[in-house]
């Protein structure tokens, strides 16, 4: 994105309905959502351009699925690094040197490759943060609806009954204005102001180890293409017991993130671009390798979360809230649905078709996956201590000793034996960072815009974090099944969105129809009722949604914007109960359940 100067442009005073402090993935996915839903919004950012360094780059497949339902998804594939250049994940001494073990990764591999690929539409993909962020500005800028201006600082915000008075500084003139606005989201990052004005602040620790990022190109091919992957972790003898030397693929092979920590006692200045670039050629264990550092980037590792995500009119989203380290690749993918999350909740209650509270649930709903979220991160990075402890490197052990061990690996004998069996049991545990398929794609809401299910939670026998389980439960994200409308293939996924109320349903003549209707004349939300079934129209060809749907044919799922169910009733009996189920989900006066009771006739059909 290049550098913006639109100090001309800045008035004295701006009214606008949402004002959105950030640029990264999160304050951009949210500027897209409203821009879809045509809301009118300002976007301000510190600096005078999106993102200049590589940072996140792990796109999940809900991640994917988010930014197709936005429509980008076609720019996403074409610009991002395919899935099958994830494939591995692999332990060494130094690119050119001893390799100590490796695993399929993101559901590359025999045993998970069927189930990444019958839960979603999407693959996964690698695509850098300063890549993304130019990508998801232009369609912003593009669909006219809302404003994106840089190097325009946040400084302070008040709110009353009425909206929120934002103070902006123009960074290039010093100029001062206030923004007025009916709501705030704060997508400033870690350490956010806006958070802080709220007098909010995450907990948990923050700034707990150190670490450098150095960005660099170099033909690495023939240390990785016979062994394609995003993640390259190197421990070498004689490091600190845990170090570990991890290089990034940024754009295979030839672009690169070399990542370690920032250690004192190492006894190089990482911030020198020569000592860093001996450091990395010490890492790749190939000095002829030509290197060009592009940038260095030291920064701090966190595991926090805030309490909570929003007071009165204002709402933080991603690094905002929640800050995790960078195993799993959770963060980037946490924000973007964070906005997802919200934005639709925006767009009605501005409109008037939804009850304040509505906005209520995005904490609720947004809060406990971020928590989860951070944990899970915090863990695989302990998981990580698993590899040197099954190696037996110890701290005060020379580098002949530790090179000593790592050749027990090929060794035909007890030691040999117990040394393979001790590293095979603590890779096992690497899986929970490269195939948390469950925790990537299977998270549920508890409570929030949705009316509860009052069936008994099914019974699982896979690891809830590991395996992604389908299901239409309230709160779950819809399953993905292949349709087809004539010769046209599409996903459930691609029926529903696009910010609408959809009801899927099997029959077409019931009484789904003349119910939708109801609601909407008494919420003013309009609820697009869809039949997938036999005959013309959506077909199931392959039965797919008639193995998940988990209603019977003449039931139906009431899906929500963002895509998550929000209700589902197990027959056509339950049909009278979809005005008041509105009602209830958009916290509208016209809802007859309190919020917390649980309404009657949801019970799902048994499969």
């Amino acid at each position: 994105m290049p550098d913006t100067d639109r100090t001309a442009e800045v008035a004295p005073e701006i009214r606008v309905p949402v004002l959105i402090v950030g640029a990264g993935p999160a304050g951009l996915t949210a500027s897209l959502a409203l821009s879809r839903y045509g809301v009118r919004h300002l976007l301000v950012h510190k600096y005078p351009g999106t993102a200049h360094t590589p940072r996140a780059h792990l796109i999940n497949q809900r991640t994917g699925e988010i930014l197709r339902d936005l429509g980008v998804g076609d720019q996403l594939r074409e610009h991002a690094a395919p899935t099958e250049f994830l494939a591995n994940h692999v332990f060494m001494t130094t690119f050119a040197g001893f390799e100590i073990a490796r695993l399929d990764a993101y559901g590359n591999g025999p045993a998970r490759v069927g189930d990444y690929r019958a839960a979603s539409p999407e693959p996964m993909c690698n695509l850098p943060q300063h890549l993304l962020e130019p990508l998801l500005a232009r369609e912003v800028e593009e669909a006219g609806v809302g404003e994106l201006r840089f190097g325009q600082e946040f400084r302070s915000l008040e709110q009353d009954e009425h909206g929120v008075t934002s103070v902006i500084v123009d960074r290039a003139s010093g100029r001062e204005y206030t923004v007025r606005s009916d709501y705030v989201i704060g997508a400033d990052g870690a350490r956010s102001r806006v958070l802080r004005q709220l007098g909010i602040d995450v907990e948990g620790p923050t700034g707990f180890a150190k670490a450098v990022s150095t960005w660099f190109e170099a033909d690495l091919s023939r240390y990785a293409a016979h062994r394609p992957g995003i993640l390259y972790m190197g421990t070498l003898p004689g490091d600190r017991v845990g170090d570990l030397r991890v290089f990034i693929s940024i754009r295979p092979w030839n672009e690169w993130v070399f990542l370690s920590t920032d250690d004192p006692a190492a006894g190089f200045d990482p911030n020198d671009p020569e000592a860093m670039r001996d450091r990395i050629h010490e890492s790749l264990g190939d000095s002829s390798v030509p290197i060009t550092i592009k940038n260095i980037s030291p920064w701090e590792l966190s595991s926090a979360v805030a309490p909570r995500y929003s007071s009165g009119r204002v709402f933080c989203v991603g690094d905002a809230v929640h800050q995790n380290p960078p195993t799993n690749g959770l963060g980037l993918n946490t924000a973007v649905a964070d906005s997802f999350n919200l934005c639709w909740k925006l767009r009605l209650v501005l409109a008037g078709q939804a009850g304040p509270e509505l906005l209520e649930t995005y904490h609720g709903e947004r809060q406990p996956i971020g928590r989860q979220a951070v944990d899970r991160a915090f863990r695989s990075m302990l998981d990580l201590h698993g590899i040197p402890e099954a190696l037996g490197f110890a701290e005060g052990q020379s580098a002949a000793e530790q090179w000593r061990l790592l050749g027990e690996l090929t060794e035909e004998s007890k030691e040999g034996e117990a040394r393979r069996a001790a590293l095979a049991a603590a890779t096992e545990r690497i899986e929970y960072q490269v195939n948390a398929h469950g925790v990537e794609l299977g998270y549920r809401y508890g409570s929030g815009a949705m009316v509860p299910d009052e069936t008994p939670e099914p019974d699982r026998d896979t690891d809830p974090e590991l395996f992604y389980h389908p299901t239409t439960r309230p709160g779950a994200r819809l399953p993905h099944a292949w349709l087809e409308n004539g010769r046209r293939r599409c996903s459930t996924l691609d029926v529903t969105g696009r910010g609408r109320f959809v009801l899927l349903t099997g029959t077409e003549d019931g009484p789904w129809h003349e119910a939708a209707r109801e609601a909407a004349r008494r919420t003013g939300v309009e609820i697009t009722v869809t039949r997938v079934g036999p005959g013309p129209g959506l077909r199931d060809p392959y039965g797919t949604w008639e193995r998940v749907r988990e209603v019977a044919a003449d039931g139906a799922v009431l899906v929500r914007p963002d895509g998550h169910v929000a209700w589902r009733a197990a027959t056509g009996e339950s049909a009278a109960a979809l005005p008041a189920v509105m009602a209830r989900v958009l916290c509208h006066p016209e809802a007859s359940v309190p919020p917390g009771d649980t309404a009657p006739a949801t019970a799902a059909h048994p499969r």
